[in-house]
């Protein structure tokens, strides 16, 4: 059995303000897909507001990030500030190293089991994918806690050389066209491989290609995401009560250069959609700054009242998944049932979007806040 590093060997960790408010804040950022901005933006032609903000709450076309583009990367690297926290929980609680990988890999199977499980919400039959962010999260968290037993070096060493190799192998895939063309959409070593191992699963017709070109095999770079968040938790819990903020904007502000580096030489390109190897290093900067500035306000500044909004939500980051994902359809339905299909039309028809969504959301917060303050939550 590994042994125990000297930073796990604690008494059990007080929750950090600052992580929850962060992973509220994303979560928030993806049940606001309610608001439907772009409808608005639609609707509004020529108004910059609605435009910056429609096009801040879409997926970019391929290269480049928006802040839509940082919710999965962000989701991501909190799972791995998450884990120096709950591997010294449990082994306050006397739990063995057999017994806590015995339900890393019980999470990691219920993560991708439950991931199949809302894509195949409305399907004919089980929609056998592996991209979204639960599958992708659950591909890869058993290698992330193996991981956390290691030592600093070992960890950056496993960040390099998984984005590395992972670099190299796209690299060399033979593609037609130039050097470029090894990262186009659905023409690559990621497509290649999903059109072999998609359709060994029962299908109602043959996996071609995924229309946003998103892979499977993305949860290797992904997990060099949540490397990157096991070293940033590490930090933070090591110099506990102090935050390393100084620390975290120094090596997000490097994450962001040498990612757009690697992007304007031509080396390897910033596509979140396939999570190239530039990309986890690009996001990786943005969600070590933004880590850094949750930790600053709240944690150095002690502004703390205001991050409760947040941190209703970011301590039920499950339950938030899965109400955005089931009771959409289900609230929306309601409201017009009951207050009639015009009500959310009272500002105009190109604000009914907004104005529906904006309670749907409101709805959304209060569930998890009912479930906060009856001490509910959910843990996978």
């Amino acid at each position: 059995m590994p042994a125990k590093p000297e930073f796990f060997v604690v008494k059990p960790p007080v929750r950090n303000i600052a992580v929850d408010a962060y992973r509220g804040f994303v979560m928030l950022l993806m049940m606001g897909e309610v608001l439907r901005l772009s409808r608005v933006a639609k609707a509004l032609p020529g108004n910059w507001f609605w435009q910056v903000l429609a096009w801040n709450q879409t997926h970019v076309e391929w290269a480049g990030c928006s802040l839509h583009d940082l919710i999965q990367p962000s989701f991501s690297f909190l799972v791995g500030v998450a884990l120096p926290w709950s591997i010294a929980s449990r082994q306050a609680k006397g739990a063995t190293f057999g017994r806590m990988l015995g339900h890393t890999l019980w999470r990691a199977f219920l993560l991708t089991a439950l991931g199949i499980f809302l894509r195949s919400i409305d399907k004919p039959r089980t929609n056998f994918t592996f991209e979204d962010t639960l599958t992708q999260i659950g591909l890869g968290y058993t290698f992330l806690f193996l991981l956390g037993f290691r030592s600093e070096r070992v960890q950056w060493s496993a960040f390099g050389a998984i984005l590395f190799v992972y670099w190299v192998a796209w690299a060399l895939y033979p593609v037609p066209g130039d050097f470029g063309a090894h990262w186009a959409k659905n023409a690559n070593l990621g497509h290649a491989f999903d059109v072999w191992f998609l359709n060994v699963f029962p299908r109602p017709k043959p996996f071609v290609a995924n229309g946003g070109g998103y892979l499977t095999l993305s949860f290797i770079p992904t997990l060099g995401t949540m490397i990157l968040g096991l070293i940033a938790g590490r930090w933070l819990k090591a110099a506990s009560p102090a935050v390393p903020v100084r620390r975290f904007v120094v090596y997000g502000a490097a994450g962001l250069a040498l990612g757009a580096l690697l992007h304007f030489t031509g080396v390897c390109p910033v596509v979140k959609r396939i999570w190239t190897p530039a990309w986890t290093i690009f996001s990786g900067g943005a969600c070590f700054l933004l880590l850094a500035g949750f930790s600053w306000v709240i944690e150095v500044r002690e502004w703390k009242r205001w991050a409760f909004r947040l941190t209703v939500v970011g301590m039920n980051s499950i339950a938030a998944y899965l109400i955005a994902h089931l009771f959409e359809k289900f609230i929306t339905s309601s409201l017009q049932t009951h207050l009639g299909a015009n009500f959310f039309k009272m500002f105009g028809d190109a604000y009914e979007p907004v104005f529906l969504g904006g309670v749907v959301l409101g709805i959304y917060w209060v569930i998890l806040w009912w479930m906060h303050e009856r001490r509910l939550f959910l843990r996978i």
